[in-house]
């Protein structure tokens, strides 16, 4: 078993000591109790012994005692198991936050490089496995060792001979289940790190329906899925059959260990060493003394799923995350100035795509950016907003490095509506209010009204409180997208970044978005990126990107008189040839 992963687990029971040392201390008390009983039950059968020799009384209190002893006991063990539960819920309900937590901290780059689908495994399944296995099997690790020890020393009291034949056959049972136990972690290991995938795969396929079914995509789709469930069958039977081989393996070690207490316990019977209830208790004890082990080696299995799953969990709170700011700098009253200075950045060491990038936008000014796709369009934004940091060189805003800024306070300086809306379940209202959570009425309706989607509100059932489905699916791309800008309108940041805003909107809606952004980027340094150039002509400066460069800059008319790239971009998307 992994050491360094149980033990940082159980760091996780520290807030929760007082619960732990319950169930120890009960835990403790139900085995006493566990172990009087069959010492009781064998003062009992020899009070049997003889015609005409019962002490019906004494037998009579015995057994009302043994009775008051069982129900004691059961009584133990409700409460141990509702501590159990409330300690395992309780530590996996904290690293569930964890995890969740973390995800928020970590960079943009590992969510980008790790399919979603394994990630929500790791916060789900994952911790679920934790809860129902490691931690549920710790308690009855514990009990099941006091047992065991104190099973040991009352029958060296009872018999020392007999019972050094107990502790002589012990090891080879404890043996035979760490030479299969190191076995299976490796497989239930693998198994974990394939579900992650095909948890992954399936949430990829789910998302992409309409895709796969407009492209026919069904029958490679399932061929796929099958490759992988087949190497879970595999990974699945292996790691089951070498699991399954522990518990039948120990019981059979541990049987015999019973037979030779029986068969040395009627030696001594007959020898008048033992008398028939010591001899009953004697046994009773011997199965006790193994019954752990049987115990122990059936929850085997899901031990070490749950340290396998522990592993993945942890290594994911063990994935770096954004480093935050020593001395974190504000801007008082931002101007919106914008200045990259020989910015280089690749998402992959080996692929170069943005070189000593250097540009600046005024305070106010509206800076468009065009370029064929794979340009680097979008990861200049991403560089803007901090999703990804630069190799080399500085992005300042109003003079000031935007690594010298806490990430968080960056981004609040910026609007940013995306080519792809993202709607949450919930009402209308509390999506356009997502960035704005303590707006009024009125200003969310404002904002609505700007972006143009107020009518549209007005004729749903329940106007602004009418429910959004998850990813905003009872309403078309057009009408989220609506929300998305009325989001931005709400907040009114001091600087926009549009990319691709109105893609999704229809021509005559968008005239009227262009007219309430208009307004919107007035006094604003905006960012937009852009596919359709005819939502550009009024920028201040266009930026034509290739392959990462600025290969060309200026207004629309000064670009178009150059008969450069732009040019050629502009004439090639409106089919216009040499004329204009």
């Amino acid at each position: 078993m992994d050491n360094k992963t149980i033990m940082r687990l159980i760091t996780y029971c520290k807030p929760y000591r007082i619960i732990l040392i319950g169930i120890f201390v009960l835990s403790f008390i139900s085995v006493c109790l566990t172990l009087i009983t069959p010492i009781l039950f064998g003062q009992a059968i020899d009070l049997l012994i003889g015609v005409g020799k019962v002490d019906f009384n004494a037998l009579i209190n015995q057994l009302l005692f043994i009775v008051l002893i069982i129900i004691a006991g059961s009584i133990v063990q409700w409460i141990l198991s509702q501590l159990t539960n409330k300690i395992t819920y309780n530590i996996t309900n904290d690293l569930r936050d964890r995890v969740f937590e973390k995800i928020h901290l970590l960079p943009l780059k590992y969510i980008d490089q790790h399919p979603h689908g394994d990630i929500i495994g790791r916060v789900i399944n994952d911790i679920d496995l934790i809860g129902s296995g490691l931690l549920q099997s710790f308690t009855s690790l514990f009990t099941g060792i006091a047992t065991i020890v104190g099973t040991i020393i009352i029958m060296c009291l009872i018999n020392l001979t007999i019972a050094a034949v107990v502790i002589v056959l012990t090891p080879l049972s404890l043996l035979v289940a760490s030479l299969i136990v190191k076995r299976t972690h490796l497989y239930f290991q693998e198994q974990l790190e394939i579900r992650g995938d095909m948890n992954g795969y399936i949430e990829e396929m789910i998302g992409n329906q309409r895709l796969i079914k407009a492209f026919n995509y069904e029958e490679l789709n399932e061929q796929r899925f099958a490759q992988i469930n087949q190497r879970m069958h595999v990974s699945g039977v292996k790691s089951q059959f070498y699991g399954a081989l522990i518990n039948p393996t120990t019981r059979i070690v541990n049987s015999l260990v019973y037979g030779a207490v029986g068969v040395f316990g009627a030696i001594s019977v007959l020898n008048g060493h033992f008398s028939v209830g010591l001899l009953s208790s004697f046994l009773t004890y011997a199965n006790q003394y193994t019954k752990p082990f049987n115990e122990i080696s059936s929850v085997m299995t899901e031990m070490q799923t749950a340290l396998a799953a522990s592993g993945r969990v942890f290594k994911l709170l063990d994935e770096k995350v954004e480093k935050p700011v020593a001395n974190p700098q504000t801007i008082e009253n931002i101007r919106g100035q914008v200045c990259l200075k020989d910015v280089c950045f690749s998402y992959n060491p080996d692929i170069s795509l943005i070189e000593n990038l250097s540009l600046e936008a005024k305070p106010g000014q509206t800076v468009a950016i065009v370029g064929k796709t794979g340009c680097g369009k979008t990861t200049l934004i991403n560089l803007l907003m901090r999703f990804y940091d630069q190799t080399s060189g500085t992005i300042q805003v109003d003079n000031i490095d935007t690594r010298d800024m806490e990430r968080n306070y960056l981004r609040r300086l910026y609007g940013m509506v995306l080519q792809e809306s993202w709607i949450f379940k919930g009402t209308i209202k509390e999506n356009i209010a997502y960035g704005k959570s303590d707006a009024s009425d009125q200003e969310i309706i404002a904002a609505a009204k700007k972006a143009r989607v107020h009518k549209f509100i007005m004729k749903l059932p329940e106007g602004y409180d009418t429910l959004v489905e998850e990813d905003g699916g009872n309403l078309s791309q057009g009408q989220k997208q609506l929300i998305c800008i009325a989001r931005i309108m709400l907040t009114k940041p001091p600087m926009l970044i549009l990319d691709e805003a109105t893609s999704s909107i229809d021509t005559r809606t968008e005239l009227q978005i262009q007219e309430a952004f208009d307004i919107m980027m007035e006094g604003r340094t905006t960012f937009i990126v852009a596919h359709r150039l005819s939502t550009i002509k009024n920028a201040d400066v266009i930026l034509v990107m290739d392959k990462g460069r600025i290969l060309e800059q200026g207004t629309h008319r000064e670009l178009l008189a150059k008969h450069g790239y732009y040019y050629n971009l502009y004439h090639s998307q409106f089919n216009l040839g040499n004329s204009q």
